[in-house]
Formats: C-alpha cells, structure tokens, sequence
C-alpha cells in the first residue's frame, strides 16, 4: 500500500479516498472492524493502533456499505 494507514482519521476518509482501489478500502475497513481491535467493555468501539481514538463500529459499516453504494452497477434507461 503506497499510503500509511495511520493517515486516515475516520472510516469514511477510507471510502472516499480517490486513489485507493475498492479492494484495498475493504481491507482497510475490514481490519479496523476485526474484533481484535475491539475496546474492552465497549463492544461498538474499535481502536485501530494506527488511530488514536476510538471509532465506533457502526461507522465503520456505513463506511463500507458507502462503498458498495458507489460501486453498485446503475440501470441506463
């Protein structure tokens, strides 16, 4: 990845970077949901060590259903 992962702050600076391919968003965004990252006794948060706050897990799914979204095929009329 040419990109630091520490350079993104929040999901969506995820999603909407323009020069990341959707499948390294996924990864990226998969990661931070991974339970792994999960804060103890706050089961919604994720903290990423590459972030300094938490960020909550539903954000991170909006983030990625963001992506399917854009990348959803649409019907010429």
């Amino acid at each position: 990845m040419s990109q630091p992962v520490s350079r993104y702050l929040h999901p969506f600076d995820v999603a909407h970077h323009p020069s990341l391919e959707p499948e390294v968003k996924r990864a990226i965004l998969a990661s931070w949901a991974s339970d792994r990252n999960a804060v103890e006794s706050q089961p919604g948060m994720r903290k990423p060590p590459e972030l300094g706050k938490p960020v909550g897990i539903d954000d991170i799914f909006d983030a990625m259903k963001s992506l399917d979204e854009h990348n959803r095929p649409t019907r010429s009329q």
